[in-house]
């Protein structure tokens, strides 16, 4: 039986860590910054740990991904 394929587009919107834990990025931090404050852009940096339910809809598609 041939190899599952990571989903390209899982690939490069998901980061998993050394300890499996997915991480990934929050919206609305790409374009039109201008308008927003300060504090709203800090907020909105960084990446969040997504919560366990959502990990396990992602496995098959991030299956290669270690």
């Amino acid at each position: 039986m041939p190899k599952m394929k990571t989903h390209s587009s899982l690939k490069d919107r998901f980061k998993i860590t050394g300890t499996g834990k997915v991480k990934r990025y929050k919206a609305y931090r790409n374009h039109l910054l201008s308008h927003k404050s300060g504090r709203q852009k800090r907020v909105l940096a960084g990446q969040p740990l997504m919560a366990a339910g959502d990990v396990r809809r992602l496995q098959q598609g991030l299956s290669n991904l270690k």
